[in-house]
């Protein structure tokens, strides 16, 4: 018999003898080292004109609002596109098999061989060919002892449950590598992914704002995720300096409209020059910094309705986590913190990076109670966006993925599974889940049947990814552009591919729609989502 080794705990460090000692950021996130911003000011006060003129100027700020769009980002025109959350699980989670199930060419209940299951973890006892050990309450199959299910449902209300689906993309990617461009953030912003404060957020401080880089093709600097991971990052993210504190919200917006008045008044002068080549745009800039102080000051002069734990919906007696396990668990903290941005409006999308997941420690349970506390904060994501009444599109991807060579571990929380005992690049998966109040997304049909558009891709009956099968199985950047289609479609646009990623690399319309889960939701009209 195996002697069996005790989990690691949460959050302790993965040491593990066959890799070398973690050395970059990714390596550090992965083995759980590590746990894993910009700011938004008002524009100071420039050589202001008499403050007796103000009472004279006359200029209407609508207006203004009107012929500065070209050149200003305004509070206020974000949010009207789904919303859009990554989870990043760094280090090489398990997904296929022991979570969402992944079957062969016919879809998930096109079973793989009894060896196929063994090598993604899977007992011969809980085989998915006994319905007993399938769960289809997300829509997506998945194992129904999968902890990342527990999880989800665990902060899921039973009417939020009930209008999840789900699909799966079998598909290869490296091992604890930053080489994995994961990262769909860019390509989810191209397709018009925009917030009221942000476009993009992260929990990382990194170009993509997770551990996974983003396909170099795609990047855009001018939109680099904004780091936040904690409720102090959010509520961060707006100062208005110390009017709020001097006078009320609406005495501070009408002393910034004011101001704004007499800035314009002063830039409009024809004997003001700039003395540069740019004169006009120079101008036209500092217009909008002071308009956005007004705007910012109306909408967040009080920057604790951002806070994620001032809301009740997410901490407190009726809210998502209890205030024993929010201010206990760093986690959950994080997931609160940009969950709350981005399905509130306030960011476009964001990416939730967790640790530690690197998890083949020669036993079972450090990898069930990672991927317990994984479902829990994507199961907060879901239940928060139906208490607001928006859809959500929730991506999970890793860095690779896991591999058993059959021994069980029959400890408490390894629960007879295998244990997992080295990387495997051929078990990867990445699956998503959409939210939408309205009813459950429904599963395009096309000449492929509903099934192989749940799962977009298949595995051999050996349990290893069909790497011919689709574009993204052996390709991460053509992943992430199957990601950004999916997205598209559920804006009922997968015919604008071409305008937000040219030279894409998934074929023409009929490649495509193979390639696409669910038709457009329908709480979508024209492209954009009703708040």
């Amino acid at each position: 018999m195996p002697r069996h080794r005790k989990p690691v705990p949460l959050d302790q460090p993965l040491k593990h003898p066959d890799h070398r000692l973690p050395r970059t950021r990714r390596e550090f996130i992965a083995q759980g080292f590590l746990a894993g911003g910009g700011t938004l000011l008002s524009s100071s006060l420039i050589n202001l004109a008499a403050p007796q003129q103000a009472m004279a100027l006359s200029a209407d700020l609508e207006a203004d609002k009107s012929l500065l769009a070209e050149v200003c980002s305004l509070i206020g025109e974000g949010g009207t596109r789904i919303p859009f959350i990554c989870f990043d699980l760094a280090g090489g989670a398990s997904m296929a098999g022991s979570n969402p199930l992944v079957g062969r060419q016919g879809g998930q209940l096109d079973f793989l061989s009894t060896q196929g299951y063994s090598r993604q973890g899977v007992p011969d006892d809980m085989l998915p060919n006994n319905p007993e050990f399938v769960d289809d309450s997300l829509g997506l199959r998945l194992q129904s002892d999968s902890h990342m299910l527990l999880g989800i449902l665990e902060k899921c209300a039973a009417s939020t449950v009930a209008n999840i689906e789900g699909a799966i993309i079998p598909a290869r990617s490296e091992n604890d590598t930053g080489n994995n461009p994961h990262n769909p953030m860019y390509g989810i912003a191209r397709a018009g992914a925009n917030g009221r404060l942000l476009s993009l957020i992260g929990s990382v401080n990194s170009v993509s704002g997770g551990n996974s880089n983003a396909p170099a093709m795609l990047i855009n600097p001018s939109l680099r995720p904004t780091k936040v991971d904690r409720p102090s990052d959010v509520t961060g993210l707006v100062d208005v300096g110390d009017l709020i504190n001097l006078l009320s919200p609406s005495e501070a917006v009408i002393v910034l409209e004011t101001i704004y008045r007499i800035s314009k008044a002063k830039l409009d002068n024809p004997n003001l020059d700039t003395r540069t080549m740019r004169d006009q745009l120079i101008k036209d800039l500092m217009r909008c910094g002071y308009l956005n102080s007004a705007n910012i000051a109306e909408e967040f002069g009080q920057p604790e309705q951002l806070d994620p734990q001032r809301d009740p919906n997410i901490v407190g007696n009726s809210g998502i986590f209890s205030e024993t396990e929010f201010f206990s668990d760093r986690e959950f903290r994080k997931a609160a913190s940009v969950m709350k941005l981005v399905i509130d409006g306030n960011a476009g999308a964001g990416t939730i990076t967790m640790g530690g997941y690197d998890y083949h420690t020669g036993e079972r349970a450090t990898g069930e109670i990672r991927d317990l506390r994984a479902g829990r904060c994507m199961g907060a994501c879901l239940e928060y966006a139906a208490r607001v009444g928006v859809p959500l599109m929730l991506y999970v991807c890793s860095d690779g993925s896991v591999f058993s060579n059959g021994v069980l571990d029959h400890s408490e929380m390894g629960r007879g599974k295998g244990v997992w005992t080295g990387d495997s690049q051929q078990t990867a998966a990445s699956f998503f889940l959409v939210y939408d109040p309205t009813g459950p997304a429904q599963l395009l049909t096309s000449g492929l049947g509903p099934e192989r558009h749940r799962q977009i891709g298949f595995m051999r009956s050996e349990g290893a990814v069909e790497t011919s099968a689709t574009p993204a199985a052996n390709n991460v950047n053509l992943l992430v552009q199957t990601v950004v289609l999916n997205y598209l479609a559920l804006h009922g646009r997968e015919g604008e591919l071409a305008d937000v990623i040219p030279n894409h690399g998934l074929g023409n319309a009929a490649m495509q729609e193979s390639l696409i889960a669910f038709g457009q939701l329908g709480s979508v009209s024209g492209g954009t989502i009703q708040r």
